[in-house]
């Protein structure tokens, strides 16, 4: 379990094949040492376990199901990743409850300058378009936020300097694609109102 209040933007050193489809070496600031293996860590907002690490980097694999829905298929050498370990109990909720189960891939729309803030334009995958609420949670590449509002195939987020600073926010245009995972109530309201068949 997380809350999208990312604590490392990490940097992919190398991309290869590992006991699943694909395994990822990552660079981080974390003290690995705090980490066991086997734990898990959630790598631009998908929950990755903990195959390999030394003092300040971890190998994760990824298999074909998370290459399928997620990213992580085109991740290369140098790509920067949103890095957040899990709550422990006692831990301050800063963003909302996310579970680090990427839903789908949305893509980026435009990204414009909005006084100081970047206000981002995403669309989602169809089939999670209704899940998405004016001043609801969405998780985004990892990152809590609130959307601001929405429209029949998009919903629009704005990015504060400090989101873009500490985070791959910063770099991301438009165009580009980012993991998306929907706020776990607003799945479990869906379920509940759906028709009992």
């Amino acid at each position: 379990m997380f809350t999208g209040i990312i604590t490392d933007l990490a940097t992919v050193t190398e991309v290869s094949q590992g006991q699943a489809a694909m395994r990822f070496k990552i660079k981080t600031a974390f003290d690995m040492k705090t980490v066991d293996m086997g734990a898990s860590i959630a790598c631009n907002g998908c929950c990755l376990t903990v195959v390999e690490k030394g003092p300040d980097w971890f190998c994760a694999d990824a298999s074909q199901e998370t290459l399928d829905k997620t990213t992580l298929g085109s991740w290369k050498s140098g790509d920067r990743v949103n890095l957040e370990r899990p709550l422990k109990i006692g831990d301050e909720l800063g963003g909302h409850m996310v579970l680090g189960h990427v839903d789908g891939v949305a893509r980026i729309e435009a990204v414009l300058d909005e006084a100081g803030s970047k206000r981002y334009t995403i669309a989602p995958p169809k089939e999670l378009a209704k899940f998405v609420a004016a001043k609801g949670s969405v998780c985004l590449d990892g990152v809590s936020l609130t959307v601001n509002e929405v429209d029949a195939t998009t919903f629009g987020v704005n990015i504060i300097p400090h989101t873009q600073a500490v985070t791959t926010f910063g770099g991301l245009k438009a165009g580009g694609s980012v993991n998306m995972e929907i706020d776990s109530l607003a799945r479990y309201v869906a379920r509940l109102i759906e028709p009992v068949t």
